[in-house]
């Protein structure tokens, strides 16, 4: 029997693991679909690993993995995905913002040949005015530099075994999930969802991370911010010319070239784009130092199966 796994990972939700486990339990035993759980505690601070550990105790089909620290969600979804066994993959949220019902819907569709199922918002859910903002800026410039629709995308998705392999198989550390599972191609199918709304704890996203994040995963997948430090370049260029154009007028007709205050905006227009500029590559630069390094993308310290510790009999305890 084809075998589903689900990719949980969590941070700081403790008050969350019992009930998404029970729910999840439920709705895809009621489909007749056959599970496992892969829960991945990405350095919680709080009771999660606790709590992952006695979810694991009424049901076997949980496997917990435990990080040695915070390595961020990127790493906990890419461990999720080298420890998952099943011959279809999901990856959704441990708050249950993401239906579980949903995934009913996407396994059906695996079923029918397609390879990656895309879950995608139909509305947002219960945001602030600055979180909602800040989210669709975001999405908005991930979606210009990336050249994938994210504006309503998310991590909420399900991918056939093959697909799953071949993300896992690209060698680079820093990768963006959420574009990459779209960048592999394969045949895919997308399924509305209404983000629901939390039933503990809190958001871990505030407008700073989402910046944060997106310029992190703008520089993991594209080069297009390299591009404005070209354009930066030319514009200053032109300006340059023009200055130089209406000086040179000035002066073969007489009157004496004026402006203190132009010259230092000049030159502070012009140190800026430098600056600016050297921002931007020294972060390419930052990126590619941490590639060359070759550190692991995640480490894991321990691994259970159900109620049973099986560090041991992994080989991706390192990754």
């Amino acid at each position: 029997m084809k075998k589903l796994s689900v990719v949980l990972p969590a941070y700081n939700e403790e008050l969350m693991i019992s009930k998404t486990c029970e729910v999840l339990r439920e709705v895809l035993s009621e489909a007749g679909i056959s599970y496992e759980l892969v829960l991945v505690n990405d350095g919680s601070r709080d009771g999660t690993w606790k709590e992952i550990l006695e979810a694991g105790k009424k049901d076997a089909n949980i496997l917990g993995v435990q990080f040695s620290r915070n390595f961020g969600k990127e790493a906990a979804v890419f461990a999720g995905l080298a420890q998952a066994e099943g011959d279809v993959v999901a990856v959704m949220d441990c708050d249950l913002q993401h239906p579980p019902e949903t995934l009913v819907s996407m396994y059906r569709l695996w079923e029918e040949g397609y390879e990656v199922i895309e879950g995608v918002k139909s509305s947002r859910g219960k945001e602030g005015f600055l979180h909602k903002k800040s989210a669709g800026f975001f999405y908005g410039i991930m979606s210009k530099a990336t050249k994938v629709d994210m504006q309503n995308a998310s991590d909420f998705k399900m991918m056939d075994r093959k697909v799953v392999d071949s993300i896992l198989s690209m060698p680079e550390r820093n990768m963006f999930f959420r574009a990459t599972s779209s960048w592999v191609g394969y045949r895919t199918a997308y399924v509305k969802f209404e983000v629901q709304e939390r039933e503990a704890g809190e958001s871990k996203w505030s407008a700073w991370s989402l910046i944060k994040y997106a310029f992190t995963n703008i520089v993991a997948f594209t080069t297009v911010p390299l591009q404005f430090v070209t354009a930066a370049g030319g514009i200053c260029f032109i300006c340059s010319m023009i200055l130089i154009i209406y000086s040179l007028i000035q002066y073969f007709s007489g009157h004496a070239v004026e402006g203190y205050s132009t010259t230092i905006i000049v030159l502070l227009l012009i140190g800026s784009a430098i600056m600016m500029s050297l921002g931007i590559i020294g972060y390419y630069i930052g990126k590619i130092y941490e590639e060359v390094k070759r550190r692991p993308r995640y480490i894991i310290s321990k691994i259970i199966h159900g109620d049973e510790d099986v560090s041991h009999k992994t080989n991706h305890d390192i990754n």
